[in-house]
């Protein structure tokens, strides 16, 4: 299958509601995987990267949070609501590690998630904790781009 925006925007679709079902029931990573892989229609999704995803989300659950622990204006991560979580996790992982991936891109995808699937206004908030992780992981595209 040919990688295109639309095959990664689903991928991320679906990873942010793995990330979402392992946050909240803690099932094994293999087994949610491959709940999505027979409850789904996965032909038109980056699988490789719905994988890349959700597990690198998993390993790197600590790190990731402590990258935007500090902007959520002393917020603790149990008063976030779980959608919120997932994205800011799985948005973090992508600024940390996919920097193939624009900043924008990553933002804008975690933002619209949040406008389907988060709480209300949460997309705004997403989006000001993820400028800001984005301006820490990405400082000289983060600039660029502003300048």
């Amino acid at each position: 299958m040919k990688v295109t925006a639309a095959t990664r925007s689903r991928a991320r679709h679906f990873a942010m509601q793995a990330i979402y079902q392992w946050q909240m029931n803690g099932n094994p990573l293999h087994v949610i995987e491959a709940e999505f892989h027979t409850d789904n229609d996965m032909s038109k999704v980056d699988t490789e990267y719905f994988h890349e995803l959700f597990h690198g989300v998993a390993a790197d659950k600590s790190a990731l949070d402590a990258c935007f622990l500090p902007h959520l204006k002393s917020l603790p991560l149990e008063k976030l609501d779980p959608v919120t979580l997932a994205l800011l996790r799985q948005a973090t992982f992508e600024l940390k590690n996919r920097v193939d991936v624009p900043y924008k891109v990553v933002i804008n995808e975690a933002v619209n998630l949040a406008k389907k699937f988060g709480a209300e206004d949460s997309h705004k908030f997403v989006n000001g904790v993820l400028d800001k992780v984005a301006a820490d992981l990405r400082a000289l595209e983060f600039n660029a781009a502003r300048s």
